[in-house]
């Protein structure tokens, strides 16, 4: 599908890309905008159990964001910290300081990041994941509300409803964070 690139262009989704963030930034006057590229393609049939290796394969994306998160959070404990007490202090103002800032802000963005796409609604990996754990029955039904998964999750944004979801799971992934 073209998709196995670096170029970015070839990632681009009409309406995740740019239509969508477009649609935040006006209804909520620029206070959650986000986007999404074309998905990843997953080929169920070779799955060797398709149900439940999807919902791993879901995992996959919020897991990373907490790895990254991780990851920020070590470098600035165990490289950042110590250094800007060892630097003059001209050089922690002007390198250290702004290293901190991209830091700090790579574990908030990728908290939240794992955080909103666990909201259980197709399509998104939280909405994945849990028809992989729902009897047959109860995920066949969800399943159906993927095509409208994109609206209700614009809709639970714009009425500030999503923050229901995702607050509660930023602050256990920072809880469990403050133990690094």
């Amino acid at each position: 599908m073209g998709r196995l690139t670096l170029n970015p262009i070839a990632h681009i989704d009409l309406f995740g890309t740019i239509l969508m963030p477009l649609m935040l930034l006006i209804f909520t006057n620029g206070q959650m905008v986000f986007g999404y590229a074309k998905p990843v393609p997953i080929n169920p049939y070779n799955f060797k159990n398709p149900k439940r290796d999807m919902a791993i394969s879901a995992a996959a994306g919020p897991a990373t964001n907490l790895l990254i998160a991780i990851a920020s959070l070590l470098i600035l404990k165990f490289i950042i910290a110590p250094a800007s007490n060892l630097l003059p202090v001209n050089v922690v103002l002007s390198v250290i300081r702004p290293i901190n800032l991209m830091l700090v802000s790579s574990v908030l963005i990728n908290v939240v990041l794992a955080s909103f796409n666990l909201i259980p609604i197709p399509p998104l990996d939280g909405g994945r994941i849990l028809t992989g754990l729902l009897p047959h029955r109860q995920a066949e039904a969800l399943s159906r509300v993927e095509p409208f998964g994109t609206l209700i999750l614009i809709v639970l944004i714009a009425t500030g409803l999503a923050k229901y979801f995702v607050a509660p799971l930023m602050s256990i992934f920072l809880a469990l964070l403050e133990m690094f």
